[in-house]
């Protein structure tokens, strides 16, 4: 698969970050070399931050703090705990576990595609932006339950990372908004585009019988009037290169009544946004069980079977799946079997064992 712009400074100096045998007796200074994101050539250039151009030793730097066990308040947890790379850099447990074992209210969001993510971070997007983001889980008591300050104070103390944070901004001092800037340099690298859906898309695979039909189902509009034509119309939601819309939407998981999450309606406080969560990308949905925000669901026939049938009314619930209601979706089991075929060529087989995301220690 053709790609774009991939640094081969950046794959040498990201293979390892342990640096001090080599930084002996030797000056360390500021590296600016230029980070080259790397993407297929049938996805979109994404809209970088101006303000936080990447670099090879901030996203270096971003990827030891990403797996760092000091950032939590007992040292036993980092980034990486709740966001596996083995499982698409989500969760497996139906809510994530903080420190100290404690139980967290929502199962952790993917961290892949982060680059394409335009508006909001989190279920209920209360992070305008992932450096925001990044800097929130250490000080949630449920989370990693730390102060920025002392996180700080941790990490100054190491050798490793003074050396860092001057090859990353030119000095050791180390504050939270470097942290955070570091951060999200890295989690703007995590790409994942190496899927059979995407050598399709270039010519280098074909897809199967069941597969195809899949992603015609996929793409294909709800039609209640004529059911022969009908699909799974998943596209309304799920569309784009990144197979997600980037918007906050109501799913129908819950009556009105029975909200115990009001997601996005506790962020901006209006009633429109009783029930609204973010869409999240279906690349890799194979490896991100168990599913929606709160985990309820353990498979993806269990998904397939909510929006089938099992949808529930309240006021905010999105119009166009409210326009199935009366009759669901009509899809038969075969319909299903297929389109979960299709949702399994969403799956970079090669994410999980990508050494420039994995721990450096």
């Amino acid at each position: 698969m053709p790609f774009i712009g991939l640094a081969l400074l950046a794959l040498l100096s990201l293979s390892g970050c342990k640096q001090d045998d080599v930084d002996a007796g030797q000056v360390v200074e500021l590296d600016a070399t230029p980070y080259a994101l790397s993407f297929p050539q049938h996805i979109v250039a994404p809209l970088l931050p101006l303000d936080n151009p990447l670099t090879v030793a901030k996203v270096k730097l971003g990827r030891m703090l990403f797996h760092e066990s000091k950032l939590s308040g007992d040292e036993s947890m980092s980034c990486a705990t709740c966001h596996l790379q083995s499982a698409a850099f989500t969760d497996t447990a139906q809510l994530s576990l903080g420190i100290r074992g404690l139980a967290g209210h929502r199962n952790a969001m993917s961290v892949f595609n982060m680059a394409w993510n335009d508006n909001g971070f989190f279920w209920d997007g209360r992070a305008e932006l992932l450096r925001h983001q990044s800097l929130l889980p250490i000080q949630d008591s449920l989370e990693m339950d730390e102060t920025l300050g002392n996180a700080a104070a941790k990490l100054a103390a190491e050798e490793s990372y003074q050396h860092a944070f001057i090859r990353a901004f030119g000095d050791d001092e180390v504050t939270a908004e470097r942290m955070a800037l570091a951060m999200e340099q890295f989690m703007l690298t995590i790409t994942s585009f190496n899927s059979k859906y995407d050598r399709y898309l270039s010519g280098m695979e074909s897809l199967t019988e069941s597969e195809l039909r899949g992603l015609e189902l996929f793409t294909t509009e709800y039609n209640e009037f004529f059911p022969e034509f009908s699909g799974a119309d998943c596209q309304h939601c799920h569309g784009g290169p990144n197979f997600s819309n980037n918007q906050y939407m109501n799913n129908g998981l819950d009556e009105e009544g029975d909200m115990t999450d009001i997601g996005r309606m506790a962020v901006t406080e209006n009633p429109g946004h009783m029930g609204q969560f973010k869409v999240t990308s279906l690349r890799n949905i194979a490896l991100t069980a168990p599913y929606m925000h709160d985990g309820r669901f353990n498979n993806l026939e269990e998904v397939i079977d909510h929006y089938n049938e099992g949808l529930h009314s309240s006021s905010t619930l999105d119009p166009a799946l409210a326009a199935t209601m009366s009759t669901g979706l009509m899809l038969t089991a075969e319909d299903k079997a297929d389109l979960i075929s299709f949702l399994h060529t969403l799956t970079d087989e090669q994410l999980a064992e990508e050494t420039e995301y994995s721990s450096p220690f």
